[in-house]
């Protein structure tokens, strides 16, 4: 049976935390949708002290941050651009149209069909994270969407030079320096001054992710996303340094972000343990990862690796950091995962920034049932349907007038009898079946 070692806040808690957030930004997007331009601009000075008429950039401001970056800061963020867009051309040549005769003269068929605007949130006011422009831009960009929306909060008071590269070199066709709230409210809800958009997408804290989950239904949504989540699943072939430094290279993402080490080993588990604390000593960021550690952190010991599958599935994680002596196990046999890192070679800070896979991901038990963001995500797939012969139509006008019939819609079944009756030649009174 697997032992907890350390375990995180109380979940009673975190369900109040979550409640707060949830009348708060209920009353904030009542207020975009009443004022428009006048509550963003309000929200944006209260929360992020950012005053302007227009929060959209101009071109010389873009250029303006694109020459505040050295060739080599420029050239790294082609760099994990062109990875990201070559994985996610090999997602989109993946998905196939279908055409097919299924009975003599019936063809069905889908096809693939980009969303028409994107609305895209990179977070940026602790950390200027431009990894979620390559993510979200471009890989709607090789979905084939018209009209991509970008905003970013200010960071250090001004415009992210990095971010506002990113967004740019990716393609976005609007690119607004305006964060939380306000940033989703707009896009989605629109304003006097930025036309709303068809689907929101791209991570940000608990206040952007509660917006997007109120937001959802008028737009479309990539995923429910919370605070960044890790589980790092190991054994003896790794040490506690290596398990310690993927747990808080998460952790300092944010004071809520679960950093979870599951493991049959130990003695393992106390070396990590002990690493942790040695590195949060010298950690830049130990504030933000010591109180993540402390609040969100846990250490399961398990007895076999089987029952490690059995937990991680329960746990659920978006980033799953596999380190075993037979990291495929896990891969063949873990089903709820948002992403899986397998082997020590890797990590997750590899898929954040620069290896190609996308990095926003399911959080809070949501692989249950979704993966991530990927091409098909900004794509609809819409079926369609022709008869071809007079046979065809009164074939299975027959089987369809029964069936409605036997749910009691007699205009449903009469849809069908008028194809009986003309291209069958079969005399069927109004209301009947067709025999």
């Amino acid at each position: 049976m697997a032992q907890y070692l350390k375990r995180g806040r109380d979940a009673t808690l975190r369900a109040e935390d979550d409640q707060s957030v949830r009348v708060a930004v209920e009353a904030m997007l009542a207020d975009i949708e009443k004022r428009g331009d006048a509550a963003i601009r309000d929200l944006s000075v209260k929360f992020d002290h950012w005053d302007r008429t227009d929060y959209r950039l101009t071109d010389a401001e873009i250029k303006g941050c694109l020459a505040q970056l050295s060739q080599r800061n420029l050239d790294d963020i082609k760099f994990a651009q062109t990875q990201v867009r070559n994985f996610a051309e090999h997602q989109r040549h993946s998905m196939k149209d279908v055409e097919v005769e299924t009975l003599p003269g019936i063809v069905l068929g889908h096809k693939h069909i980009p969303v028409n605007s994107v609305g895209c949130y990179v977070p940026g006011g602790k950390y200027p994270l431009l990894a979620s422009a390559h993510m979200s831009v471009i890989t709607a960009k090789v979905a084939g969407v018209d009209r991509i929306v970008t905003c970013a909060p200010p960071y250090q008071g001004k415009p992210a030079p990095a971010i506002v590269a990113a967004q740019h070199m990716a393609g976005a066709d609007e690119i607004y320096c305006l964060g939380g709230i306000q940033a989703v409210g707009a896009m989605a809800i629109g304003t006097q001054s930025i036309a709303a958009v068809d689907m929101l997408v791209g991570p940000g804290n608990a206040y952007v992710a509660e917006a997007k989950r109120q937001l959802f239904g008028r737009v479309g949504i990539d995923l429910f996303a919370g605070p960044t989540e890790t589980l790092v699943i190991a054994d003896d072939t790794v040490d506690g340094e290596i398990c310690a430094t993927d747990l808080l290279g998460q952790a300092e993402h944010g004071p809520n972000s679960p950093a979870i080490l599951l493991t049959n080993s130990a003695k393992l588990a106390r070396d990590t343990m002990a690493e942790i604390e040695r590195l949060l000593r010298i950690l830049p960021t130990a504030a933000v990862a010591r109180k993540a550690w402390e609040e969100y952190g846990e250490v399961i010991l398990c007895d076999s690796e089987e029952e490690m599958v059995k937990v991680a599935d329960d746990i659920a994680s978006e980033h799953v950091q596999v380190m075993t002596r037979d990291p495929d196990y896990f891969l063949k046999h873990m089903t709820n995962y948002g992403a899986l890192f397998l082997g020590p070679r890797t990590n997750v800070a590899f898929g954040d920034k620069v290896i190609g896979t996308n990095h926003t991901l399911p959080t809070a038990k949501a692989a249950r049932y979704t993966g991530g963001l990927w091409v098909g995500k900004f794509m609809k797939t819409v079926t369609y349907q022709r008869v071809l012969t007079d046979e065809a139509s009164a074939m299975i006008g027959a089987y369809c007038s029964r069936l409605c019939l036997l749910e009691g819609f007699v205009g449903h079944a009469e849809q069908a009898n008028v194809r009986v009756r003309r291209y069958g030649g079969r005399n069927i009174p109004y209301g009947g079946a067709a025999e």
